[in-house]
């Protein structure tokens, strides 16, 4: 998706946080490749404190949600009206910093998000470091994701086109990753590689804003998918050429840029 088709009241927010951003992407439906007519947009990112907030026994504001308001003069604006929904959450760029180097798929399906609100020179220089963060380790990260997701698909009384989704996305985009080395989170771009014709059908759902609709078929055939899916990802571990850990270098890489970060040294705009 090209930038310039955003809604214009995500640049509008991003604009409006309280602390300067290093960045703002896209996440959620938007980023997975299955938007539906409604879904929200669900922005990512992060700001930078002032030394003067962090260098003190309390720390707050280390996440910062803003969720739309209707009333705020950007949410109303023509064409897209104040319909338009919105979620930004941002962590500071210590926080950020430190979930990055936890083997924490979100954050970075949020640095590298293609669909890029705002940016700014320190984004980049975090990017840059972003290859160096990943281990075989991130497997674990997908697989319980797409655990959590097919224990919620079970639950329902009668499972649905969403759930089941979220739940092939994260074992594709940890499978990918351990394959290729590369965070890939659109399933659409997956299933190019995966080739499972009912990914396609199921997505066309979503994007039809059928996703509350009952599965077509039997749940007996996704969960068998699903499965091989996972058991893959589970050898993946195996024969990746990712590293068992982060190295040291690295470690220190990201360390610095939160100093050169919070010290202005790489600018936020």
């Amino acid at each position: 998706m090209d930038a310039l088709t955003f809604p214009p009241q995500l640049a509008a927010a991003a604009a409006d946080h309280p602390w300067p951003l290093v960045f703002a992407t896209v996440s959620g439906a938007h980023l997975y490749g299955f938007p539906s007519p409604d879904s929200d947009w669900d922005l990512r990112g992060v700001h930078v404190l002032p030394l003067r907030e962090v260098l003190g026994l309390v720390v707050k504001q280390q996440t910062v949600e803003i969720v739309s308001d209707p009333a705020l003069e950007y949410m109303q604006m023509a064409p897209y009206g104040p319909q338009t929904e919105l979620d930004l959450v941002t962590h500071d760029a210590h926080k950020f910093a430190a979930l990055l180097l936890k083997r924490n798929g979100y954050v970075l399906e949020q640095l590298l998000s293609p669909l890029v609100v705002h940016t700014s020179p320190a984004h980049a220089a975090l990017v840059a470091l972003a290859p160096g963060v990943l281990t075989r380790y991130h497997a674990h990260h997908y697989l319980g994701f797409t655990a959590n997701q097919w224990k919620l698909l079970e639950k329902e009384p009668v499972p649905r086109v969403k759930p089941l989704l979220y739940a092939f996305r994260t074992v594709l985009t940890g499978l990918h990753l351990l394959n290729t080395g590369e965070v890939q989170a659109n399933l659409e771009v997956l299933n190019a590689g995966a080739q499972l014709p009912f990914l396609t059908d199921l997505m066309a759902l979503k994007r039809e804003g059928r996703e509350a609709e009952p599965l077509p078929g039997d749940l007996s055939f996704y969960r068998a998918e699903h499965a091989r899916l996972v058991g893959a990802l589970e050898n993946a571990q195996a024969t990746t050429r990712l590293p068992a850990a982060v190295p040291e270098e690295v470690r220190r890489a990201v360390s610095n840029w939160v100093v050169a970060v919070r010290l202005g040294e790489l600018p936020c705009s």
